[in-house]
């Protein structure tokens, strides 16, 4: 089940709609990181020029490599491609597993997925436990920065409003990010955001039941206001194959007057180091395309992005 009614208007903002050389490049950069994250193994060199699966290449070698994390068989991962009884249905959804990509079909080659985005010197899945798409869910979840007397702060060079997001310092990388996570088989994308959102950002699976329960009336109301779809496609991660690739749906919601989050005290949860309300501007350095997420967020909102004037501006 996944929210189709805000994907259309959006649809300009997924330059992966167009696979054309530049957005290639500029889209798959995390996904050629060497060596492979969480391990020594370094990934088969590809070419900027090369990346393009349409791009022939007969001497295109990359190296196998699957973690031992995901082959021992946690219930998140796939088992391999030949074990017997393991018969997946791509571009389905395959009891609960969603095995649809965000970006239309993909293709299948000997029985594996083949990354939309072109090569990356990998084959295998690496950290992931799906073959072909891995789906993950983002919330944004923002409110204007205000001051002493609850008056919206403006940034002082270009006079527009201050956006915050409440982000999370991730443990694994030390990085700034949204508080999202994988989506579990079976679950509603919004299901996975709110979920997500209060084990990282709120430290539900610490509290009471009385304590969650609380928290649960109070993200209800946030969660159930208006929201935006902000992106949902393929993400240019560190983690990616040739075969297994990381997909998202990142989704603002935004407390306007800042009571709902008043009353919910932010708190690290199991994944997270630190988080905190985080003031937005393009001097942020965030994970993955976590930077990209946010800067459309502040355009929707009319918020403060960069004190550099953009040629808009200079009709």
């Amino acid at each position: 089940s996944f929210s189709n009614s805000s994907a259309n208007c959006w649809s300009h903002l997924h330059p992966l709609n167009m696979f054309n050389s530049y957005n290639v490049k500029f889209y798959h950069s995390k996904a050629l990181t060497s060596p492979y994250p969480g391990s020594c193994v370094e990934r088969s060199q590809v070419p900027e020029d090369k990346v393009d699966w349409l791009i022939e290449w007969k001497d295109y070698n990359p190296v196998e490599y699957t973690a031992m994390s995901v082959l021992a068989g946690p219930n998140w991962a796939d088992p391999q491609i030949n074990d017997k009884g393991f018969s997946p249905k791509f571009n389905e959804r395959d009891g609960e597993v969603e095995r649809r990509s965000l970006n239309g079909l993909y293709v299948v080659e000997n029985g594996r997925p083949r990354n939309p985005s072109g090569r990356t010197g990998l084959t295998g899945r690496g950290l992931l436990g799906r073959w072909g798409p891995n789906h993950a869910a983002d919330p944004v979840v923002t409110r204007w920065k205000r001051d002493g007397s609850g008056n919206k702060v403006a940034h002082p060079v270009t006079g527009k409003n201050i956006l915050q997001f409440v982000a999370i310092k991730r443990r694994d990388c030390g990085e700034w990010a949204i508080p999202g996570g994988m989506v579990d088989p079976g679950e509603k994308i919004s299901t996975t955001l709110k979920r997500e959102f209060e084990e990282e950002a709120l430290n539900s699976l610490q509290k009471s039941p009385e304590e969650r329960a609380e928290l649960e009336k109070q993200l209800h109301k946030l969660f159930s206001q208006e929201h935006f779809v902000v992106y949902r496609g393929y993400v240019d991660d560190p983690r990616n194959t040739d075969n297994a690739w990381m997909e998202t749906e990142a989704v603002n919601y935004h407390d306007e007057t800042g009571e709902t989050m008043d009353n919910l005290p932010l708190e690290a949860g199991d994944d997270a180091g630190i988080v905190k309300w985080v003031d937005i501007s393009e001097k942020l350095k965030l994970y993955a395309s976590h930077s990209y997420f946010i800067k459309l967020v502040t355009e929707k909102r009319g918020a403060h992005w960069s004190e550099d004037p953009g040629p808009e501006c200079c009709e």
